[in-house]
């Protein structure tokens, strides 16, 4: 499946992971719509220092939920996060690679190309 969306490069966007499905369509993209108001746009390779990071911080992405189609994610996963925690992790030194090809580039609203760069997965 092809995106129409663009990456942080302008380039069309390249799915993130089908393994577990990612996304907020959970099609593996980190594309963004009208419902999507966290903006999944991060394609990020979770880490056991970001993951517990995130818990501590009120979103646990390490327990599986079923009922939301959710398998739990472990060190190693790519993952669409929310623009907003990517940039709070980055801030605070837990920042996770990024995969920036499979990135929107809604994110620049958020952060540089170049802080992104820095995190190149």
């Amino acid at each position: 499946m092809k995106s129409t969306h663009k990456n942080v490069y302008k380039e069309p966007l390249i799915s993130c992971c089908t393994e577990p499905v990612t996304g907020f369509f959970r099609d593996g993209f980190c594309h963004t719509g009208d419902n999507d108001i966290g903006l999944h746009v991060v394609c990020a390779q979770m880490t056991e220092e970001f993951l517990e990071y995130s818990k501590s911080q009120g979103n646990d992405l390490i327990t599986p939920k079923p009922e939301f189609n959710f398998p739990g994610l472990k060190a190693g996963d790519f993952w669409c996060l929310c623009a907003t925690r990517w940039v709070e992790a980055f801030k605070e030194g837990f920042a996770p690679k990024v995969k920036l090809k499979a990135t929107h580039e809604k994110v620049l609203d958020f952060v540089t190309l170049e802080d992104l760069e820095s995190h190149k997965a």
